[in-house]
């Protein structure tokens, strides 16, 4: 039972207040007809939108089914409409872009009701109101007649206690209205209907029951309830409230809102689109900045990778710290002091470089235990080292000899670097060799070589190169394979198996090609001619078969192969240097096999290899392995204080022997004599003067001599030694000082006296006999005092021009846990600081010496852009965001106007029992189409956009892969964003539509 109770209704106008209705007390059965009549403005709908829950009453009490609503919320209101009114409106009400259809499922979608349950109810009421036929029409393909039935038949859908209507014939014909009220009339057998009408003749005719109301008051009841039948009501309350049936609160599943904004959206095509198009500007301004940073990066990361590969973090065992000097060398000269710039001042320069050179450190890096480090690490898969490092090469004092035979059946040491040497040697008298060994003695040469592979001091001339080992044995590290083509045959598998290294385009230098044995030495020495003569060369265009370059003969030869021991002098003596014992080390070399050429990809811009011939690791282990059987090895080995080669004693440390130490080394060095040895050291001996006798000789020589008796007897020893002309020598004589005249002159005194003094004493003892020699010297050595003896030591003893380690180099004897070097690849610079952080951890709790010790060049010459194009693509992000905060603000703004142009259709949801909630998802589901549309078509335009971009950054900067693209996770989170966006965006249009007086909205047009 319907009861209203002392109802009254306010409302505020202006300053006023309106008294809608005065206190009504009405009481409804469950099942009748009733019809209020009244005047325009007497509080007819007022009443009506109270009893449907679209309006609140100020003063009273609504009592439903025994059940006082005085405590309703906003939910209990939605679920009365729900599921107990049902609304037929004066002018209909329905949405104009859902189908008649889906204008009657709307009330059964807020009622969780399913979707084949929804269709075939809304089918079942289209039908009761003869409209079965008419399912897939739109409102505004119908009549008026048939728009108030799909009114009637979705009021009724939900099997509602209650079916309130409101002028449901004022819009109709007469005729039409008939068939209206004749279908109210058979509704009311089942069910209370409640219709407010102007028309009391179809009130008359139709109704059980008329109501008529006056200023708010109620003024005649034709057929009240009596006593008896309210009782009866209240029972049949009681009863439905104990048995505690319990409604669902009505909810608007997303689907629906989807499709009720989708479908909106549709009827609006091109604001749509616009406000899509309008969105996505932003997205795509920022696309194409993350796609083109993305390419960079790309890019970036490819020349990383690249430039990495060919300058590695190396670990040289000997360590020259050159982070000083680089640093002078790439900075600039420095003031020295503050000056007004008045006039031109010097600033330091020639100082500050010659303190770096001076101040050069170097230090001894024990490779062994670090190596041992590394593979421990490198087999741990959890360690940053292993995550870190692309590859690891280890390099030893080991000169590879390879030869072979050129054109003219000659046969020839393979190596650029010696070959241009004897070149240049041969045709422009200049010794490279000794340049070479000046940079060696100044910087150190595993420095020096590593300042020329890296461009510091000159090309590099390294014809045969060990390529990067892979893991787990593989002989070839797959960074190669990235970045070389396999132009013919195949990678190398095996020790004695080695692949041609070519450019570009195919090309090899001349001077490779003579190496490799493919040029005559006759070319090779025209084009020398032609080059210091500047005369202009022809080009032959020669070219090779890969076939003949793989046919192509090496051979190479064990370093300690290549002495043999003499017996006759008791040495070992080089077979090389005799074109016999050459052709024997050919003919029984190692032979290795070209299974392959190679090329650098397109893709690839910093190759790794410089040379031109590559070999794998296992020929370096094969040749060291079988250089430990040596003969000659083992003869040094035994023989640690004298050349095998030369017979003469090694100087290794004689700068830092004591008078003491030199004194004993120089009665080892007597005693080991043989008699004819012994007799010729004393001689030697005697004609060394002493300190004081050759000072005596020439003072006495100098003594009463002039500046002009100096000069004399300067002009003439001068003119023999450096013939030039007396007047010449003059001229340079009469420029130097008294000081220099003397010192320069008693130089030359002291060297004159010691030659003649030697040559008076061999005189004297010319006539001894050896064994009278050999007794003198006898009885001479312990009268020797220390500085006598050091005195010996240093003019007498000969020593060989090499060391103990040089020796053992030469012979080619080396420890493989002992690398002269090591080399860690890294794929990006992030990871050469893992590694970096490696080191540092490995040096942790190490003394000094003991730790390792390196020069970053690369870091030193290099620094990560990726940060500088990081920083611009913040940059460009944070100016292209503003225009897609403009286009979300754009959307939101349009997002409010389409809550203006749908004011109706809210209050239709309302009034069906949709909640504030379910009118904001619906609104929010309209932003959230309207943002990932833009979002897409953003994507999809950038996509497009990307095709003559890449095309134009190809043609200017000829880098094929340098392209600019969108990753796929970027796409994803860039539409993202856009929904977002637009969902904040539409937050406050959203929030003012739910917020929405139904009753009002339901006026709207």
């Amino acid at each position: 039972m319907l009861e209203l109770k002392g109802i009254k209704k306010d409302y505020l106008a202006g300053e006023n207040t309106v008294h809608a209705l005065k206190g009504i007390d009405l009481r409804f059965r469950r099942n009748e007809f009733v019809s209020i009549l009244g005047p325009s403005g007497c509080g007819k709908t007022t009443m009506l939108n109270i009893i449907g829950g679209l309006d609140q009453y100020t003063e009273g009490d609504l009592v439903i089914n025994g059940r006082s609503t005085k405590d309703f919320k906003d939910r209990d209101w939605d679920t009365y409409r729900n599921h107990s009114i049902g609304f037929v409106f004066q002018s209909y009400n329905l949405i104009p872009h859902q189908t008649v259809l889906q204008n009657v499922e709307l009330a059964l979608t807020l009622s969780v009701v399913s979707k084949s349950e929804r269709k075939q109810r809304a089918k079942k009421a289209l039908e009761d109101v003869g409209l079965g036929s008419q399912l897939s029409k739109k409102p505004s393909e119908m009549s008026g007649g048939q728009m108030q039935r799909v009114a009637i038949a979705r009021a009724l859908v939900n099997n509602p206690d209650i079916i309130l209507a409101d002028e449901p014939t004022g819009a109709l014909d007469t005729e039409t209205s008939i068939q209206v009220m004749e279908i109210l009339k058979e509704i009311s057998k089942d069910r209370l209907i409640v219709m407010v009408t102007h028309n009391p003749e179809l009130a008359e005719q139709y109704s059980s029951r008329i109501i008529r109301i006056l200023d708010g008051k109620l003024t005649d009841d034709s057929k009240p309830l009596t006593e008896a039948e309210y009782q009866k009501e209240l029972a049949a309350d009681k009863a439905e409230i104990t048995a505690g049936k319990k409604l669902k609160k009505p909810s608007m599943s997303f689907g629906t809102s989807f499709s009720l904004s989708l479908k909106n959206l549709f009827t609006k095509k091109g604001r749509t689109m616009l406000t899509s198009f309008a969105g996505s500007i932003g997205i795509i301004g920022i696309a194409l900045v993350l796609s083109i940073s993305q390419g960079f990066n790309t890019y970036i990361n490819t020349i990383q990778e690249e430039t990495l590969s060919s300058y590695p973090l190396t670990i040289q065992k000997t360590n020259t710290d050159f982070s000083a000097l680089m640093e002078t060398f790439m900075g600039s000269a420095t003031s020295d002091s503050e000056h007004d710039n008045n006039a031109v001042y010097k600033k330091s320069a020639i100082y500050d470089m010659m303190d770096a050179l001076n101040n050069m450190e170097t230090s001894e890096n024990d490779l062994k235990s670090f190596k041992s480090y590394i593979e421990t690490q490198r087999k741990d898969s959890e360690s940053d080292l292993h995550k870190a490092v692309n590859g690891v090469q280890y390099s030893y004092d080991l000169d590879l000899l390879v030869y072979t035979k050129n054109v003219d059946n000659t046969i020839i040491y393979s190596d650029t670097e010696e070959l241009m040497q004897e070149m240049v040697m041969e045709h422009m008298g200049v010794d490279m060799q000794a340049m070479t060994n000046a940079s060696n003695s100044v910087f150190g040469e595993n420095a020096t070589s590593m300042m020329s592979s890296m461009g510091m001091g000159g090309s590099s001339m390294n014809l045969w190169q060990e390529l990067l080992p892979g893991d787990n044995g593989k002989p070839i590290n797959d960074l190669l394979k990235k970045q070389y083509d396999v132009v013919y045959g195949s990678w190398p598998n095996s020790y004695d198996e080695i692949v041609l290294v070519l450019d570009e385009n195919n090309e090899l230098d001349d001077m490779t090609l003579y190496a490799l044995g493919l040029e005559p030495k006759e070319d090779v020495d025209n084009i020398m001619e032609a080059a210091v003569n500047g005369k202009e060369l022809k080009n032959d265009n020669k070219s090779w078969s890969y076939e003949d370059i793989c046919n192509m003969d090496f051979r190479t030869v064990l370093n300690s192969d290549c002495y043999r021991y003499d017996e006759s002098t008791g040495l070992y003596t080089d077979l090389r240097d005799t074109d016999a014992g050459l052709q024997y080390l050919y003919d029984n070399g190692l032979k290795l096999k070209v299974t392959g050429i190679i090329r650098p990809n397109e893709d690839t811009s910093a190759p790794m290899l410089s040379g031109s011939i590559a070999y794998t690791s296992d020929l370096t282990k094969y040749v060291i392995e079988h250089s430990k059987e040596s003969d000659a090895i083992t003869a040094q080995k035994d023989s640690p204080n004298t050349d095998i080669f030369t017979g003469l004693p090694f100087k290794d440390s004689s700068s830092e022997l004591t008078d003491a130490d030199k004194q004993a080394a120089f009665l080892e060095y007597i005693n080991d004599l043989d008699d004819s040895g012994k007799a010729q050291a004393y001689v030697q001996m005697m004609s060394i003067p002493t300190e004081e006798q050759l000072n005596a000789s020439v003072q006495q020589a100098m003594q009463g001599m002039t500046r002009a008796d100096m000069e004399s007897a300067m002009t003439q020893g001068m003119a023999q030694q450096m013939s030039m002309s007396e007047s010449d020598i003059q001229s340079y004589l009469a420029s130097m000082s008294d000081d220099e005249i003397k010192d320069t002159f008693t130089q030359m005194m002291q060297q004159q006296v010691k030659t003649q003094y030697a040559q008076q004493v061999q005189e004297q003892m010319a006539s001894m006999q050896p064994a009278e020699l050999i007794g003198a010297l006898t009885q001479t050595l312990p009268t020797l005092s220390a500085e006598q003896c050091a005195l010996y030591y240093d003019e007498m003893i000969q020593f060989s021009d090499s060391t103990y380690d040089d020796n053992l180099k030469a012979l080619g004897d080396v420890d493989l846990d002992d690398p002269a070097s090591i080399n860690l690849y890294a794929a990006t610079f992030e990871d050469k600081d893992v590694i970096e952080d490696a080191i540092s951890d490995y040096n942790e709790g190490k003394d000094e010496m003991s730790q390792i010790q390196y020069t970053d060049y690369v870091g030193l010459m290099m620094s990560s852009v990726t940060k500088i194009i990081n920083t611009i693509t913040y940059v460009l992000i944070a100016f292209v965001a503003i225009s897609l905060i403009v286009s979300s603000i754009m959307i939101g703004v349009i997002t409010l106007i389409s809550v203006q142009e749908r004011t109706k259709e809210i209050g239709i949801l309302r009034a069906i029992g949709a909640s504030k909630r379910d009118v904001s998802s619906m609104f929010n589901a309209e932003t959230i189409i309207i943002g990932f549309t833009s979002g897409l078509l953003g994507i999809v335009v950038t996509y497009l956009l990307c095709i003559p971009i890449n095309l134009l950054v190809h043609h200017l900067t000829g880098i094929n892969n340098l392209s600019a693209i969108l990753p796929v996770p970027a796409a994803i989170i860039l539409i993202a964003i856009s929904v977002l966006l637009t969902l904040i965006a539409g937050f406050i249009p959203s929030k003012s539509a739910a917020k929405k007086d139904p009753v009002v909205a339901l006026r709207s047009e």
